[in-house]
């Protein structure tokens, strides 16, 4: 309203519930300054205009310098598209469009001043308390009726502007907020825009990160709804993903403080290795951003990622080309108007009075100075008038101008939509729409679809947001050090990249080898150490080890297991050769005794040993000899069988036998200590019937034992389990436990005892009557072999090499027993057989009565021989029963005769 006379006095008493009085009043002090800092044109229907023509000011001033792309561009194509829909005769026709623009000054504060010149005509004035200073009444002009408003700019003005708008049920088309907050439809339900969300934004650049192989970002943001909600809508995307993980969120202050960007670089450098740093600034944020990565000589460090506030724009990189290499931006898809670029270029100071800013940007495009009241004082030049952009001046078309088009275009199609259907044949417009309801307008908005300025589809979803298209744009340095963005890709609704140079990794950790697990850092997803799967365990996913089958060890990159080998003692393993040549040499010697003593059968001297007996002890001799051939070879079910029986039979034949001989001769001169009566069972059958008796026992237990427990082979794995797999081997081996062993060889151990015990008591029998004295040797040379042999076969028990050391410490203890009983016993036998025949003729027989006799008197001798000096001793007896040999011949004495 407006007062006559030269002063207003007026009060407020009560406005809307909603709408405090504060509105009136800055109603009130904008009012005389409306014209000067707005755009009218008149029309059947006002669309309203917000653009940010001017920068935000400094120091308490709300407006600073002129912003020729982003204000007048922009500003102008609103224009244009009014234009361009009046002239149409298929849109709207008979239908003027008008349009009241307004400059934001780029402050949300600013812009929401601004804002309420949209609600004046909706507001119900209660005049009847206010009056002019002369008493009149005052004189209501009638404001413009805004339907709808095109803008703002930044999505923090659209945002503080909506708030109101929707107060008064105005929809809103912004061409340029992106913020994911306006997606919000329960608290921005009046708002739309014809430019993607930053939450498409957002999941655009976390698909570009992703297919850069990138999972360890920091983000940066200027502090406002644009930045900060960018970077809140790509961190709670990535995390919702799970693929991307942010190291550090940095938020760039409103009014940054001296040596505050170079703080921000250092702080994104605590975490090195995110080099990759995804934006959501302004372009000023973005270039002081550059410029101090490039004074901390972090040139090549960083790997920017930029919103669509740095798109394609030179004015963030210009002389910072080598910081700002490789950066990957994105921009909406777009395409440049020709049609507009053709009506700005013919724009002039003649033609284009409705722009009352359009003087300002005469000078600021063209750097002259129109009078003496031009906005450039210091300007050398004046401005004639006659310069022409593009000629005189770089003119490119601001990227936004398609959309600010779009945005136009769309109110006048929902415009239309609704003329269709309330004013139907009706030239111009109806009663029906004299009062436009907000809230049809906004249902016609919502429902629009067509082709826009640059071809590509307009449309709005539930929220009022547009689809997400987008250019992917890398700023790059040809071979002519020329400076560029080039399109590498695209986004609609899943991306196409095409990029050619490799970008180094931004990780925080590198993956893991093969045969290695990820332990995870607590709270950050991607981070991990890398632990390599020891000993016999394999890597069974990413993040876990598992023990192989016991029978398994891993393969050599540990991501599997296969078979442990098996392997047995071989032939030609030295293990094996040793024993088998004592073996052959013992079976060789064995056999040659045998048959010398067959062919000699009826010779004193073997006849002598007691022939009976001694084929047993040669028997199992050879036994002892033969049983390494089995315990070496392959194992299998008979090679098995052999084993159990061979084991101690061999041992069982010899000492069996040895103990049949030391018990007779034992019982012989025993009993002739009491009587000259021989003793029972000394007869070579009684003989043979005792050995056998003995040797049953051995067999009874094998065939308890084959009963118990049928022969077969296994496979120990434990025996060669080292500590590193490779070295692993299973041992095939016959089923023979070392209890199984001790008990087969217990009994023949046993029987070498008790021949051990008997030997000791027939050591003082005269050696020309028996071989009591060889024995004995026998004996304690055996006894020391065995003892022996128990540390060197249980002590090695826990040796990677105990299936070798066992067999060879078995086999030639058993081939060492034979041999020390073949040599002490039959060896010089044979000596004499073969070498001394003349010794081996019969002699003259004597009675039981006087051996005995002899023999009982030789030890009395014996006895009184230790009395004599140097030991020397000569019975009697031995010297009537010399022949006319020589002294060192020895005399046989055979008591074969002397049987019961």
């Amino acid at each position: 309203y407006v007062c006559r006379g030269p002063s207003v006095s007026c009060q407020c008493f009560f406005l809307l519930t909603a709408k405090c009085c504060w509105l009136l009043t800055s109603m009130q002090k904008t009012e005389a300054q409306e014209h000067a800092h707005s755009i009218r044109l008149d029309g059947d229907i006002v669309l309203g205009g917000l653009f940010p023509v001017h920068a935000r000011g400094d120091r308490g001033v709300p407006c600073g310098e002129l912003k020729k792309e982003k204000g007048i561009h922009r500003l102008e194509a609103m224009l244009f598209a009014v234009d361009q829909i009046n002239k149409d005769p298929d849109l709207l026709p008979n239908v003027t469009l008008g349009a009241r623009v307004l400059d934001t000054c780029s402050r949300d504060t600013y812009a929401l001043e601004q804002s309420l010149t949209f609600v004046q005509a909706l507001i119900e004035k209660d005049a009847t308390d206010v009056r002019c200073a002369n008493g009149d009444p005052p004189i209501f002009a009638k404001p413009d009726k805004i339907v709808g408003v095109i803008g703002a700019s930044a999505s923090s003005v659209s945002i503080m502007v909506a708030n109101i708008l929707r107060l008064f049920k105005i929809p809103q088309i912004s061409y340029a907020s992106t913020a994911p907050e306006l997606s919000d439809n329960t608290r921005y339900d009046f708002f739309s825009r014809v430019v993607p969300p930053d939450s498409y934004q957002a999941q655009a650049m976390l698909d570009i990160v992703m297919a850069m192989g990138w999972t360890y970002v920091s983000t940066l943001a200027s502090e406002g709804n644009y930045g900060e909600s960018g970077v809140e809508a790509f961190v709670q995307i990535s995390r919702e993903s799970g693929g991307v993980c942010i190291a550090q969120s940095v938020k760039i202050p409103r009014e940054p403080k001296a040596g505050e960007f170079d703080k921000i670089i250092r702080r994104l450098l605590e975490t090195s290795s995110a080099r990759a740093v995804i934006t959501f600034a302004n372009e000023d944020d973005i270039r002081r951003i550059l410029d101090a990565a490039r004074r901390n000589n972090l040139t090549g460090h960083f790997l920017w990622v930029g919103s669509d506030s740095w798109g394609s724009k030179i004015s963030p990189v210009i002389q910072q080309e080598r910081v700002a290499e490789g950066a990957v931006t994105i921009l909406p898809k777009r395409a440049s108007v020709d049609a507009f670029d053709r009506y700005f270029r013919s724009r002039s100071l003649s033609n284009n009075r409705r722009n009352v800013w359009f003087a300002e940007f005469w000078e600021e495009n063209f750097g002259c100075k129109l009078g003496s009241h031009g906005k450039r004082p210091g300007s050398p030049k004046k401005c004639t008038g006659t310069e022409k952009v593009g000629r005189d001046s770089i003119y490119e078309q601001e990227g936004k101008v398609q959309f600010v088009i779009d945005a136009v275009y769309a109110m006048a199609h929902a415009l239309h939509r609704m003329h269709r259907q309330l004013c139907s044949g009706y030239l111009g417009l109806c009663p029906r729409m004299s009062n436009i309801d907000g809230k049809e307008l906004l249902m016609h908005i919502r429902a629009v679809s067509f082709n826009g300025s640059a071809g590509t589809p307009v449309m709005f979803n539930e929220n009022g947001d547009a689809p997400g298209r987008y250019d992917i744009f890398q700023y790059q340095i040809s071979n002519r050090s020329t400076a560029e963005y080039k399109v590498i890709g695209q986004w609609t609704n899943q991306l196409h990249l095409n990029v050619s140079q490799r970008l180094p990794l931004s990780v925080c950790s590198m993956p893991c080898r093969a045969g290695e697990r990820k332990k995870m850092v607590k709270g950050v997803p991607c981070c991990w150490h890398c632990e390599r799967c020891e000993g016999y365990h394999f890597q069974a996913s990413e993040f876990s080890c598992e023990l192989c089958p016991y029978e398994q060890r891993p393969d050599r990159n540990r991501t599997g297991c296969q078979p442990i080998p098996i392997v047995k003692l071989e032939w030609h393993s030295p293990w094996a050769m040793a024993p088998v040549f004592i073996s052959m040499l013992g079976i060789v010697a064995t056999t040659f005794v045998i048959v010398t003593f067959v062919r000699h059968n009826d010779t004193p001297i073997v006849r002598a040993s007691g022939r009976e007996v001694s084929y047993v002890l040669l028997t199992g001799i050879f036994l002892c000899y033969a049983t390494t051939f089995p315990m070496i070879a392959a194992p299998d079910a008979a090679i098995c069988s052999l084993r159990r029986i061979f084991l101690g039979l061999g041992m069982c034949f010899s000492y069996a036998a040895l103990l049949t001989k030391t018990n007779r001769i034992h019982r012989i001169f025993e009993q002739g200590k009491r009587s000259v009566t021989a003793p029972r069972f000394i007869s070579p059958a009684s003989q043979l019937a005792i050995t056998f008796s003995l040797i049953s026992v051995q067999l009874l237990g094998v065939f308890v034992w084959f009963a118990a427990d049928p022969p077969h082979t296994v496979v120990d794995y434990g025996e060669q389990r080292t500590q590193d797999p490779e070295n692993a081997r299973g041992v095939l081996k016959c089923d023979i436990s070392d209890l199984s062993l001790i008990c087969s060889l217990g009994y023949s151990i046993l029987l070498m005892v008790t021949c051990t015990v008997y030997a000791i008591k027939t050591r003082g029998v005269p050696e020309t009557f028996n071989e009591a004295k060889p024995i004995g040797f026998t004996m304690y040379t055996t006894c020391i072999i065995w003892l022996a042999f128990i540390p060197i076969f249980f002590g090695t028990a826990q040796s990677a090499e105990r299936m070798y050391i066992q067999t060879t410490t078995l086999t030639i203890s058993l081939s060492l027993s034979a041999s020390v009983s073949l040599g002490m016993l039959y060896m010089p036998k044979v000596y004499v057989i073969i070498f001394h025949p003349e010794q081996n003729v019969p002699k003259r027989k004597r009675s039981f009565k006087a051996i005995v006799t002899a023999a009982a008197m030789s030890g009395k001798l014996t006895q009184k021989g230790g009395d004599r000096p140097n030991g020397e001793v000569k019975t009697e007896l031995c010297e009537s029963m010399e022949t006319n040999t020589s002294s060192t011949k020895t005399t046989y004495v055979s008591y074969s005769n002397h049987a019961n």
